[in-house]
């Protein structure tokens, strides 16, 4: 029997053609990158040569531009002004804190201390809040920390008592920085825990003392006695 002939084996590849292809690859790279960037450059010039043929256009996209930008700030503008306009005029009646929820009474605290000029005046109330509710700055430089103690049923509900008091006593000035603590509710406070704020020059805003200031007769800081001095003497409100 005669054998069949082994089939020859491919020889593999030196070292030489391993790198001839490499260098194709590079090549076929860069033409490719060289080919993109023509194309990218032939096209700006069309582009650059329709615009000049047709400079309307571009007055035209330009002019729409201006116009678009020009309500957008007007909106934001008129906007500013009637929410300083809405600021300036806040009211609520003690039925109406009565009714809110408890995160919404927060919100209108807040709310009420933008309209006496605590610019910079926010909610932080939360879980984990360690007792401040409403964080500002008064117009003349002094930090206010406040604690909400919301009641639903106004006079009939709970009583606010020491132990709130104690809560803000703590937190207040080590954790927020305060120069002025407060605690304010639409509800009762406790004769003890009237005399414990006085004792740690705490402040306390009970349901007569909101009525006042809710009515927007009165800014907070004119309704507190023995605040601490001004952090900015030529400060005016």
């Amino acid at each position: 029997m005669s054998r069949r002939p082994r089939p020859r084996r491919r020889p593999r590849p030196g070292p030489r053609t391993r790198k001839g292809r490499r260098r194709q690859r590079t090549g076929d790279r860069l033409t490719g990158l060289l080919v993109a960037a023509v194309l990218a450059v032939v096209l700006v010039a069309a582009v650059v040569d329709w615009l000049t043929a047709h400079w309307w256009v571009m007055a035209a996209t330009g002019a729409l531009a201006l116009s678009a930008g020009g309500a957008v700030l007007h909106r934001k503008r008129q906007r500013a002004r009637w929410e300083a306009v809405r600021a300036r005029g806040l009211r609520y009646a003690l039925p109406q804190l009565d009714a809110l929820h408890h995160a919404r009474f927060e919100e209108a605290v807040r709310d009420l201390m933008r309209r006496d000029g605590y610019r910079d005046a926010v909610r932080v109330g939360g879980g984990g809040d360690l007792g401040a509710d409403v964080k500002a700055t008064d117009p003349y430089g002094r930090r206010w920390v406040i604690q909400c103690k919301h009641r639903r049923g106004g006079p009939a509900g709970s009583a606010v008592g020491t132990p709130d008091l104690q809560v803000l006593n703590g937190t207040a000035r080590p954790v927020h920085g305060a120069d002025v603590a407060v605690i304010v509710t639409n509800g009762r406070v406790t004769g003890p825990a009237v005399a414990f704020a006085r004792q740690q020059r705490l402040h306390v805003v009970d349901r007569p003392a909101l009525g006042v200031w809710a009515s927007g007769s009165r800014p907070l800081w004119e309704l507190l006695a023995a605040l601490p001095p001004s952090r900015r003497p030529t400060a005016r409100p």
